[in-house]
């Protein structure tokens, strides 16, 4: 908090703790905090370093405590730093994590949103996936490219943000991948093929919706879909069922500027609009 002072040894006042590279009793003293009661807390570090207080977020969600983990440099998005600080497979592993709701939001406006999805729920911790790289504003006023609907929709796990009115295909986005398939769909809708795109920055709470909430937002008639994301495919299968396809990394990062590394993975609106033609039959 770039106003707050630090705690220190000397002056117990700061709200901020700077722990250097100690994950794991960052991860541990928050769950304290938490149990004490009287405020919430949250952490923050690069998501690649979710490894090291891997213990403490399972306590926190076995305990059903609310901690925030704030994880920010989500992807392969991280450019130059290569394989090693590049996240490929955490958002899979947090997930696997009962209890604990993981959001990664499209832009500034679902970041917010996202931030009260993690305030609300106190039956357990929350993780908020964060990237480096900037990402576009969507414009929702009605005047942008795009009709877009009410971020408020987010609330809820996943909604549809762009909808024709008779979608040919469902392209389902995460995070910064969000925007490509929102540029994706113009490009089909140019090959005359109409595309919904989805946003779900979290699976947990939209796994709690009603089947008619699911269904609509998820038509089953529309057996064409594409799932979005920078990360390892797994677990998107149910979202896309047996006809549908997962663009993801299934590899270890590469070192390269983000913008580089997204070409070569094929995370870009033209790759994503061919795989999205080749499904729907055209």
């Amino acid at each position: 908090m770039k106003d707050e002072q630090p705690l220190t040894p000397d002056d117990f006042n700061g709200r901020n703790i700077f722990y250097g590279v100690r994950e794991h009793a960052m991860g541990a003293m928050s769950n304290g905090m938490a149990l004490h009661g009287g405020i919430i807390p949250y952490t923050g570090t690069f998501l690649v370093f979710s490894d090291y207080m891997r213990h403490t977020i399972r306590l926190a969600a076995l305990m059903g405590i609310q901690v925030i983990f704030v994880f920010t440099h989500d992807s392969i998005g991280l450019g130059e730093d290569g394989p090693t600080h590049q996240p490929v497979e955490h958002l899979a592993g947090l997930r696997a994590i009962p209890q604990l709701h993981l959001i990664r939001p499209a832009d500034a406006a679902e970041a917010a949103q996202a931030w009260r999805m993690a305030l609300e729920y106190r039956d357990g911790p929350t993780a908020l996936i964060f990237s480096r790289q900037a990402v576009p504003i969507l414009d929702r006023s009605g005047q942008g490219a795009y009709p877009l609907e009410s971020v408020e929709g987010a609330l809820r796990g996943g909604y549809v943000l762009y909808a024709p009115a008779q979608p040919d295909v469902v392209l389902i986005a995460t995070g910064t991948e969000v925007s490509l398939a929102l540029e994706a769909a113009v490009i089909l809708e140019q090959r005359n093929i109409a595309a919904r795109v989805v946003s779900m920055p979290c699976w947990e709470i939209f796994n709690q919706q009603d089947q008619l909430y699911r269904d609509q937002v998820l038509p089953p008639q529309i057996t064409a879909r594409v799932a979005i994301e920078a990360a390892r495919p797994f677990g998107w299968e149910r979202y896309v069922g047996s006809q549908g396809v997962v663009i993801g990394v299934d590899k270890f990062g590469a070192s390269a500027p983000y913008k580089e590394i997204y070409q070569h993975y094929g995370l870009t609106a033209e790759h994503i609009a061919d795989v999205a033609m080749q499904i729907a039959g055209s």
